[in-house]
């Protein structure tokens, strides 16, 4: 697509079943540079069009001429209300309906228990047309649209079942035939479908709870400090680097940063992280955290959809809008579901009409097939788990971008893992300063500190934080050259210095002392030379700790079958010292920024399905190469846009947790497409056999739909560390 690409998200009024969001989809696809992707149990379509070509009015009027509505989606609150006052409307259409059809159910009742209640067809007429007609039009309306449009969908198949049943009794009545009327089966019918569509979307609002309880989280009013002042002022009205002032027991209402004050906060809302965490001047506050104990004073960094909140809303709802690679079969499926069971029911019709010769018994057998045929459970199977899934990953600080990727987690086969900041805390620390004869500590921190000033390697950093510590103030340098990765070359007072890894300072053909440097290295530490006219002055040693939780996620990933292989910019011994306490077995050493990728690129050439965890900007190329990749909060944005699923804990037992949970997930997904075929291949038969009438049909199609919701819902009972299906 050219520069005008744009994007929106359609809130779809209508849709009834997976035929539905088909027919949609494919005419949404069908518009010029259009690519549409419809959820059924969201309700939502997510489109990328050429605005040049088309708008949204557009886009909208497409949605309309296929028998849908559509309006541009708003913020979940108010979409949430206008669900509750739809929900509302349909429950008192369903209890006027219930009560309309409660005779014809009591005379249905007593007739099993061979007892005759004396209910004239007039009044069965009177009951059962307000129902058919009235409460009933929606699947009209619903069918209507399916014909203008050359397909078929659930209202389709309602209507021509209820329909059939509806006028065989009227013309039964109308021609005085002595043969039984069938009015409760279709106004039955229509009620059961009702209550079915009832306790659907009942069980769906409890699939999204856990994105309404991301919106509920952030408090509406907050204390603001202005003219000397605090005041209480809507969140809404807040503006980046307003002073803000949080109690205890408050939730912080923006990002922001600590001015004044300690405080412990709880942010296992956003991470998932139990323990509670230490806030002080200068450290970073997030939206809706519960302040624990202190009063704090930050200031606004981050402010309405800015926010590390709204980006993890954000997150969850296009996760939840995407569609995993497993829907494509239902969606083929459903595309030629309607027009199959059309036929399947005129066969059933002329079937039994030849059998038995009774008009009427052919027809009831024909609508029993329409009925229970319904495509519904079908189209829910794979987006209400999606749904579940992800809103449950967020809740425990994993956030996936797309059902894709969690799809695919489970079938992880190798691990790729950067070394810092994933394995590690990825801040090193300045553990030894070995100068060589003619310097001393001080002169070498000098110039160490110096050289790394312009530098954005992780240890020219911890150089500078250390000299900080020691009141070591960095020189002006000049002519500085960096390689990534390997070292860098500058002057200072006029002479040449060159400090990087020992491997960099011997091509420069300046000799070290390598026996001291293997001993350092074997601890686990990273050493670098400092040399100044080609001549050494001295070594300085770091140590970048292990995460706490990294050797036993490293042991969990083994235990999942997985192959787990470290990249580290380290030399040899280094990389085999950290491996080795991590519990790796495969590793590779002085591996390049640019060349992590390619490494990943040679797992996937194995044809093996690679995951990659990184967290920094040289990371990204990696990540976007893995099969299925994951970055840590901690790192840089540009990690966190390349990556599949984002960790919000910087703990790699999260990785482990997004695996099992894509395993339970897709465990979860393909039992409800067992039910959805297994409903389908088994009431099909049965319906056209003449085994169940249309009420006991309409009550098992409306129950299909909601046990795959229920099932997927059980997904909740999921907790990290363990898989419970």
């Amino acid at each position: 697509m050219s520069n005008a690409e744009n994007h929106c998200e359609l809130q779809i009024v209508g849709m009834r079943c997976a035929s539905c969001s088909s027919r949609l989809e494919k005419t949404l696809n069908q518009l010029n540079n259009v690519n549409a992707v419809v959820n059924l149990a969201t309700e939502k379509a997510s489109i990328t069009f050429n605005s040049s070509q088309t708008n949204v009015d557009e886009l909208i009027k497409a949605v309309q001429d296929t028998g849908f509505d559509a309006h541009l989606a708003r913020d979940f609150a108010a979409e949430k209300l206008d669900r509750a006052r739809q929900f509302h409307k349909e429950k008192m259409v369903f209890y006027v309906s219930l009560a309309l059809i409660s005779p014809l159910l009591l005379k249905m009742a007593l007739m099993m228990l061979d007892i005759h209640l004396p209910l004239p067809t007039w009044l069965q007429w009177l009951l059962a047309t307000p129902v058919q007609f009235w409460a009933g039009a929606r699947f009209y309306r619903g069918a209507w649209g399916s014909i203008k449009h050359g397909s078929g969908n659930m209202d389709l198949l309602v209507a021509l079942g209820t329909s059939a049943a509806y006028f065989l009794s009227c013309a039964i009545v109308l021609l005085g035939l002595h043969q039984p009327v069938y009015f409760e089966a279709g106004a039955t019918l229509i009620t059961l479908v009702l209550l079915g569509k009832l306790l659907e979307a009942n069980a769906k609002n409890k699939a999204t709870s856990a994105l309404e309880a991301l919106f509920n989280l952030q408090p509406k009013i907050a204390h603001v400090e202005r003219d000397g002042a605090v005041i209480d002022v809507p969140v809404g009205q807040f503006r980046p680097d307003d002073i803000f002032v949080v109690r205890p027991g408050e939730s912080v209402p923006v990002d922001g940063v600590v001015l004044e004050g300690s405080s412990t906060l709880d942010e296992s809302m956003l991470t998932g992280e139990s323990m509670p965490q230490i806030k002080e001047t200068n450290d970073k506050v997030y939206a809706a955290t519960m302040n624990q104990h202190g009063v704090i004073k930050c200031r606004a960094i981050a402010v309405g959809s800015r926010t590390q909140l709204a980006a993890v809303i954000r997150m969850v709802e296009q996760a939840q809008g995407s569609k995993a690679a497993i829907q494509k079969l239902a969606d083929k499926i459903s595309g030629v579901f309607v027009p199959v069971v059309l036929v399947l029911a005129t066969l059933t019709f002329f079937y039994w009409l030849k059998v038995e010769g009774e008009f009427s018994y052919a027809l009831i057998n024909a609508v029993s097939v329409l009925v229970i045929a319904c495509p519904c459970a079908l189209g829910l199977a794979t987006p209400i788990t999606i749904v579940v899934a992800s809103g449950l990953a967020a809740r425990n600080g994993i956030l996936v971008k797309d059902a894709a990727s969690l799809e695919r987690a489970h079938k992880l086969s190798v691990l790729v893992l950067d070394k810092t900041g994933t394995l590690t805390e990825g801040k090193p620390t300045v553990t030894e300063l070995r100068p060589n004869a003619g310097s001393d500590e001080g002169e070498l921190l000098r110039v160490a500190a110096s050289l790394g000033q312009h530098s954005t390697h992780p240890l020219s950093a911890a150089l500078l934080q250390y000299a900080g510590e020691h009141s070591v103030a960095p020189l002006p340098v000049g002519d500085f050259v960096e390689t990534p990765g390997k070292g860098l070359r500058a002057t200072l007072d006029g002479e040449s210095y060159v400090m990087g890894s020992p491997a960099f300072l011997s091509e420069q053909g300046i000799a070290s002392e390598a026996p001291s440097i293997l001993a350092l290295q074997q601890q686990g530490k990273s050493v670098i030379a400092v040399a100044r006219n080609n001549s050494m002055l001295g070594y300085i040693a770091f140590a970048d700790q292990l995460r706490a939780t990294s050797i036993a996620a490293v042991a969990r990933l083994r235990a999942m079958g997985i192959r787990v292989v470290m990249l580290s910019g380290d030399n040899e011994a280094t990389a085999h010292a950290i491996a080795q306490q991590a519990g790796i077995d495969e590793y590779r050493a002085e591996v390049l920024p640019q060349d992590k990728a390619h490494h990943v690129n040679s797992y996937k050439a194995a044809e093996q399905i690679v995951g990659m965890v990184g967290d920094g900007i040289n990371d990204a190329p990696a990540l976007a190469s893995a099969d299925v990749s994951f970055a840590m909060k901690s790192g840089s944005d540009i990690a966190i846009e390349a990556a599949d699923i984002t960790l919000m804990r910087n703990d790699l037992s999260s990785v482990a947790d997004a695996i099992d949970l894509s395993q339970v997930t897709l465990a979860k997904i393909r039992q409800n497409l067992f039910f959805a075929f297994a409903y389908n291949v088994l009431g099909i038969p049965l319906a056209a056999m003449g085994l169940l009438n249309p009420v006991i049909a309409g009550g098992a199609m409306a129950m299909s739909s909601l046990s795959v919701v229920s099932n997927a819902l059980l997904l909740k009972k999921w907790r990290p560390g363990y898989s419970k299906s």
